[in-house]
Formats: structure tokens, C-alpha cells, sequence
């Protein structure tokens, strides 16, 4: 943080210690993408109704202490439903094809109605790294559907499209190009 007369040259600075790495400046829509294509949740995904392991981070939760907040909640059985929604990535089997944020998630074969529901689509985004659309879903049981084929089904706007359930890591899930 720095007085707001001393942004610009700040900004200026930071630029010129990049340029031999090649560094470059880049917008909100461009995080957006990066952090959908490393599978990094925010409010789309955290809206209150998630919880850690909902979206892959139940290891985070500390087994040990004997109280905090939100620790009786836990127990809940709605919370430890065997179906609950769970945090994965999906692929449109057709790279050309799209979804849309909002969308529900159907079993293949399955009529297209929300009875059939089997969960929706937090985040979308086109990944120009990868060359096709990718996005962050919540799917019943979804850890135990890696692999699996859905019908991603958007009613409002007439889309309907097969993806593959995989994993929120959809650039460099080993993490290689973090230390260049």
C-alpha cells in the first residue's frame, strides 16, 4: 500500500524490475480465468450454504481442537450427506461447445427437467491456455464422479452440453510452473 500520488510511479517501477521476466499487466477478467483454471474458489463458490470439504478443503479443518465455530454444525446430517455437492471441474466433451454459469448438471440419458437436477455451475470461463471452456461445478457426490460424463443443461438459454467430471485443476495441477 502506498500514498495514491505514488501509484503511478510505484506501478512504473514494479513494470520495469519485471520486463526481463517477462512481466505484464493484466485485469480482473484475466484473474478470473487464471483462478478457474487452478480451481481457486471465491464468492461464487463460498456463498454460505458450502462448507471446507464441499469444496476440497475439509483437510483444512482441524480434527484435534476441541471446540470453534462452526463445529457442532458439522455434525449435522445434512452436512454429512453422502450426496452433498462437492467441488469438481468440468470439460465439454466437444471443445468447440459452451456452458454458462447457472447451469444444472443431469446424468446422461436423464430427461431435462430439475427433478433430474444432479447440481449447477458456480464458475465458467474460456481458458485460452487450454483452448476450450472450463468450469467449477457443484455435483452430488462429485469427488466419487471423476471421469464420469453429464449433460451440463442451461433451460433459459437452450444450451445443453456433455462434459467430463474432473479435477478444479485445470493448468498445471502439479504446480511445476510455480518456481518457474
Amino acid at each position: 500500500a502506498v500514498p495514491a500520488g505514488y501509484g503511478e510511479s510505484v506501478a512504473d517501477a514494479v513494470m520495469e524490475a519485471g520486463r526481463e521476466h517477462g512481466i505484464c499487466a493484466y485485469g480482473v477478467e484475466a484473474l478470473n480465468v487464471m483462478r478457474i483454471e487452478k480451481g481457486h474458489v471465491t464468492h461464487a463458490e463460498l456463498d454460505g450454504r458450502t462448507t471446507a470439504d464441499d469444496v476440497g478443503l475439509g483437510k483444512l479443518v482441524s480434527q484435534t481442537k476441541a471446540d470453534f465455530v462452526g463445529k457442532r454444525m458439522l455434525d449435522r446430517y445434512g452436512i454429512k450427506a453422502a450426496d452433498r455437492p462437492q467441488l469438481v471441474g468440468l470439460t465439454p466433451v466437444d471443445a468447440k461447445a459452451e456452458f454458462k454459469a447457472g447451469a444444472h448438471i443431469l446424468r446422461i440419458g436423464a430427461s431435462p427437467s430439475t427433478q433430474q437436477d444432479q447440481g449447477w455451475v458456480s464458475s465458467v470461463c474460456y481458458s485460452p491456455s487450454l483452448g476450450h471452456m472450463i468450469a467449477l461445478a457443484f455435483v452430488k457426490s462429485g469427488r466419487e464422479r471423476m471421469g464420469e460424463k453429464v449433460l451440463v443443461w442451461d433451460q433459459l438459454r437452450g444450451i445443453e452440453t456433455e462434459a467430463v467430471i474432473g479435477s478444479t485443476a485445470f493448468f498445471d495441477p502439479e504446480n511445476k510452473k510455480l518456481n518457474g
